[in-house]
């Protein structure tokens, strides 16, 4: 049996999204935009919540199309509080909407969201070795950092936290535990601080 993280327990679709998603580099602008919207949503939750409304999320927001996202409005904001397959909070559902149009902005200035946010490790992932989970810190200077700068730029729901775990799941940063499997298969174990 091959030696996991502990955070996905037992759980089939923890497992599945621990084996082949989380801290696998993403490029595509849409997926970044997917996971930032997660992200966003799972504040103050557990992120197997929403990764259990995921598809409901996809479904409710057009695949994450963010151009359409940016166009909606009031009526389209109460129809989703209404959606028993969301987190049916108003300020995060309208924080999708705003990060839309923010994403929009930034993908056009930097030629890609993606060059964007990969600008900020230089465009390598940072390889991390920690031992134990108690060791993974919350958030980090370089999470603050972008954070800072994502909600210059009109972004919410886009705190450290929040960054620092989008890093994690983006790929920005590998926070596998080196007893993990996945570690070295994403680059590990070399050390970069």
């Amino acid at each position: 049996m091959k030696e996991r993280c502990p955070w996905p327990g037992n759980d089939p679709l923890y497992l599945e999204y621990h084996d082949r998603e989380w801290g696998v580099p993403v490029h595509d602008d849409r997926k970044l935009f997917e996971f930032l919207v997660l992200e966003g949503a799972q504040a103050g939750l557990s992120w197997i919540t929403v990764l259990r409304k995921r598809e409901n999320y996809r479904k409710a927001f057009e695949n994450f199309d963010p151009e359409k996202i940016a166009s909606f409005g009031h009526k389209k904001v109460e129809e989703l509080l209404l959606h028993e397959g969301l987190i049916r909070n108003r300020r995060k559902i309208e924080s999708v909407i705003t990060n839309a149009g923010a994403f929009l902005r930034v993908r056009e200035e930097f030629s890609g969201f993606s060059n964007y946010m990969w600008s900020f490790v230089e465009g390598v992932p940072i390889q991390n070795c920690w031992k134990e989970m108690g060791e993974v810190p919350p958030y980090t200077s370089l999470a603050e950092k972008l954070s800072k700068d994502l909600k210059k730029r009109g972004f919410s729901f886009v705190g450290p936290t929040i960054i620092y775990s989008h890093m994690q799941a983006v790929g920005m940063v590998n926070d596998h535990l080196v007893s993990c499997f996945r570690h070295r298969e994403l680059g590990g174990p070399n050390f970069r601080s």
